[in-house]
């Protein structure tokens, strides 16, 4: 974790990254976390995204060894999630427990979007800044995408959830503090659910422009939380 104390001995504001890496790759068929992209396995990708970004403290909520494996190697915290046949809201409550009390936001990063970088990560955390009490959500090409940023303010809401629905329940209930940010690399919004989506994106290269709706490349996805 990075150093959190100013020179006056005051606290700086802390933001949170939770790695959601503990699902079940269902429409894959088998673990696409660690599928390599580039060489490097999708979840590493993103793990080194955040470790290079500006967040002070990154977990990473997982089922697989090998993830935890990467985890270590990366210095990042790894937490077995012993309740993921509940949904992906037990991965939010446990990184969400797991956090540091002092925590403003967190910000909810998911494994398989493997073209995730620091500076598309630094921009949603420099919006949350000007406002603590905010909900970030990124668009890619008009499509909202992760990863995505809630307020401590909302940390009961997200210890609510219940199934697999996320934090999408909070966002439309609160559109009131969203703010949305457009990301103009709509390839770092990209990610994988399938073998064809797999296939395809292996063949982009970072900075392309893609269209909404091409095959297997789906953007409108917002199901972090």
């Amino acid at each position: 974790m990075k150093e959190l104390m100013q020179s006056n001995g005051g606290v700086v504001s802390m933001m949170t990254g939770i790695i959601l890496a503990s699902g079940f790759s269902r429409r894959m068929g088998k673990e696409k976390l660690l599928l390599k992209v580039n060489g490097i396995p999708m979840i590493e990708r993103v793990i080194m995204a955040a470790q290079s970004s500006h967040l002070d403290e990154l977990i990473i909520i997982y089922q697989r060894d090998e993830i935890r494996e990467l985890a270590k190697e990366h210095v990042a915290k790894a937490l077995y999630n012993q309740h993921a046949d509940e949904g992906q809201s037990a991965a939010v409550k446990l990184g969400i427990q797991s956090s540091h009390p002092d925590t403003e936001g967190f910000m909810f990063l998911v494994g398989d979007q493997p073209y995730l970088d620091p500076s598309t990560i630094n921009k949603l955390i420099a919006l949350f800044k000007r406002d603590r009490t905010s909900i970030v959500v990124p668009l890619y090409n008009g499509a909202m995408g992760n990863p995505v940023i809630f307020p401590a303010t909302a940390k009961k809401d997200l210890l609510l959830l219940k199934g697999d629905c996320g934090g999408r329940r909070l966002i439309e209930q609160m559109r009131d503090i969203v703010k949305l940010v457009e990301i103009e690399k709509s390839i770092v919004g990209m990610h994988i659910d399938t073998e064809e989506e797999y296939k395809n994106i292996q063949e982009l290269k970072e900075g392309g422009k893609i269209e909404i709706g091409k095959a297997g490349l789906k953007q409108d996805r917002y199901d972090y939380a």
